[in-house]
């Protein structure tokens, strides 16, 4: 389906771009002017992060790192000698599992980690807390298996379980639980690998027996397999297309007029995969093929730095939904300007943008200056915007 290619997510999002710089929007202003500035910014921070510019991919993994603890390793060792392929299969359980639960927590939510006694918020928070959920078994069926996820781990995966094991309480709320672990149930439906019913098995049904892929195969493997997980929005040919809105600068005509897809939390699993693949000695290739990530940091970043601005300050003051067409418009604006940033920022770091994709800026990168820039301006580095979250999307 053209809805799902990356192609398509990129072209449709840069047709909103130059719809709006034609003045045609009733919500935003695109400053191209304040281009360099930003690049400027964001290549400070990637330079202050990592000095020598190693810049690992923006993926799940390296919130595993949070309070530099190497967990992974950990992970690793209570079970030596264990194949590269066969830790990649684990790695993708952990990996798949965290990133779905990861859209957003809220300000106030908090993870205190027993191991260490050090509390974490926000994404680290959610991913030290989905980590620890995985090795204490929570989403396996079979005790003598308990790092592992099957398909009746996660249709028994509870909000009762998943609030005690996330620390949820009156006065440590975390956004759209309930979704969130509709989320689980509904990957549990999902498992229907010739293999068996365990979630490590799509490493087996990406990968076959080849020796390279593509970052874009990788997406397409994710949303043919998982697209069905999603809360029921908008439906064409009777599948339900998840990240996908409605927006009048698509224009067209026919089934999929006025519609923009972005599938945020699958291409950022998609780049979260890339690793875990490569390290069982797979290459994967063509790794700019998938877009920017159209969430609230780095779409933040863009209206805080004022590469975008309201046309009414006010709107700042609303809450606003998901599928709002504010909101489905700063998402595209937001993947847009991403790649117009990624030559500036690569010529301000000296670095090949060939050899720089687009998910180490996002890394080094937008993401954390998005977040440094909110907590500059607002107590609570909350986004610029307020979203009405239901925990599926941002």
């Amino acid at each position: 389906m053209h809805l799902r290619k990356p192609s398509t997510i990129r072209r449709r999002c840069h047709h909103v771009l130059e719809w709006v710089i034609g003045d045609h929007s009733q919500f935003f202003r695109v400053q191209l002017d304040k281009l360099g500035s930003v690049a400027d910014y964001v290549s400070d921070e990637t330079r202050m992060n990592y000095p020598s510019l190693d810049v690992p991919f923006h993926a799940r993994r390296q919130h595993f790192f949070a309070g530099a603890h190497d967990r992974l390793a950990a992970l690793r060792a209570k079970t030596p000698g264990m194949s590269a392929k066969d830790f990649a299969r684990q790695e993708m359980e952990l990996t798949i599992v965290s990133v779905l639960l990861d859209a957003g927590a809220g300000t106030s939510w908090k993870y205190k980690e027993k191991s260490t006694g050090e509390t974490f918020g926000r994404s680290e928070g959610l991913a030290v807390a989905s980590f620890d959920l995985f090795c204490a078994g929570l989403l396996s069926s079979d005790p003598n298996k308990p790092s592992q996820v099957d398909k009746k781990g996660l249709k028994d995966f509870s909000v009762g379980t998943f609030s005690k094991a996330f620390q949820v309480s009156e006065s440590n709320p975390i956004v759209a639980a309930e979704s969130r672990v509709k989320l689980l149930n509904s990957l549990g439906d999902c498992i229907q690998f010739s293999q068996g019913d365990r979630l490590g098995y799509f490493y087996d049904h990406i990968i076959k027996d080849k020796k390279e892929i593509k970052a874009s195969d990788i997406l397409a493997a994710v949303l043919e397999t998982f697209g069905a997980i999603w809360p029921g929005r908008i439906e064409l040919a009777e599948q339900n297309l998840g990240d996908v809105w409605h927006h009048p600068a698509i224009g067209g005509t026919g089934p999929s007029a006025n519609l923009i897809g972005f599938h945020k939390l699958s291409q950022w699993l998609s780049y979260s995969l890339i690793e875990p693949i490569q390290d069982s000695d797979v290459k994967v290739h063509d790794i700019d093929d998938l877009t920017g990530l159209p969430e609230y940091r780095n779409g933040g970043l863009m209206l805080d730095l004022g590469l975008l601005e309201l046309k009414d300050p006010d709107l700042a003051n609303k809450s606003w939904p998901a599928d709002s067409e504010l909101i489905v418009e700063w998402r595209a604006l937001t993947l847009a300007l991403l790649d117009l940033l990624h030559e500036p920022v690569c010529d301000r770091l000296r670095v090949d943008s060939d050899n720089f994709p687009l998910t180490k800026v996002l890394q080094g990168g937008t993401w954390s200056a998005g977040r440094k820039i909110a907590a500059k301006k607002r107590a609570d580095a909350s986004p610029p915007l307020k979203i009405a979250s239901d925990g599926t999307v941002f």
